[in-house]
């Protein structure tokens, strides 16, 4: 097993594949690095050095009790892509991992990033207040909250319905998809995923899309249940610089599995464009 050990002790596990231009892949809350497979098998099979971590508390790294916030996600990230001399990386996050990766991209990647796909991703910031008052009611979040700390167990497995749209009229439910979900979220500490909820519903990443000078790709699907595409992609598409958005009809939050095909063929045109 792939561990490094950031400044405060804790460990991150990553794996570290292939060689060519790297990707580096920042998954959702509350899953792993496992949740790229899909990605990690394509883009490797297409020459590129790939690389995915278990967010701290997340997967096999370490349950931390402390850092479970933003700006140390991102420096976790810097610690590591510095470790393995990532540079003219491509830098993929899904949902909370898109988060992650534009504050990464803002802060410490400028010489060592060459462009940025957002999929899915919380940003600009997801809950409703004056300035976003498109956003999603802190009552939801509070809701996540209660069931992470009281029904984990039963809500990793119900939360994958609206997740993947299989609660959607004559969806192909695949219970092992469903399954993969669960047993990636309950790999992780409860601590870490909790705090997470406050991070994944309250960063804001206004500044850190404006800042970012490499082309960004923003991809999400118009049936997302979980992160509403028009207080996201679309604000975070305006706020950016160079950026490129597609809209998906009909796809839903966990897209990069479900539509795997279709995510990564426009990923890798975006890469090679």
């Amino acid at each position: 097993m792939n561990k490094f050990t950031v400044k405060d002790g804790t460990e991150i596990y990553f794996k570290d594949f292939g060689t060519g231009q790297p990707i580096f892949f920042h998954h959702g809350w509350p899953l792993s690095s496992d949740d790229w497979d899909a990605q990690i098998m394509f883009f490797l099979d297409k020459g590129f050095r790939v690389i995915a971590h278990d967010r701290r508390g997340h997967g096999r790294s370490t349950q931390t009790a402390t850092g479970n916030d933003m700006d140390t996600y991102a420096a976790d990230v810097a610690e590591l892509t510095a470790f393995l001399d990532l540079k003219d990386a491509i830098h993929i996050g899904h949902s909370t991992g898109g988060g992650e990766a534009i504050r990464y991209a803002a802060k410490y990647g400028r010489d060592r990033i060459s462009k940025v796909v957002l999929i899915s991703a919380i940003t600009p910031y997801m809950i409703k207040d004056e300035n976003n008052p498109d956003g999603v009611p802190l009552a939801v979040f509070d809701d996540i909250r209660h069931n992470t700390l009281t029904n984990r167990q039963q809500f990793y497995h119900d939360i994958t319905f609206p997740f993947y749209g299989y609660n959607r009229e004559g969806a192909d439910i695949k219970k092992g998809i469903q399954d993969n979900w669960w047993r990636q979220g309950m790999m992780g500490g409860i601590k870490a995923h909790y705090d997470c909820i406050r991070v994944f519903s309250e960063t804001d990443f206004t500044e850190d899309l404006k800042s970012v000078d490499v082309p960004v790709l923003v991809l999400h699907g118009d049936d997302d249940q979980i992160v509403p595409y028009a207080t996201t992609a679309v604000k975070a598409n305006e706020l950016l610089k160079n950026g490129k958005l597609i809209i998906y009809p009909g796809f839903s939050h966990g897209m990069p599995t479900t539509e795997a095909a279709t995510i990564n063929k426009d990923i890798l045109a975006f890469i090679q464009g």
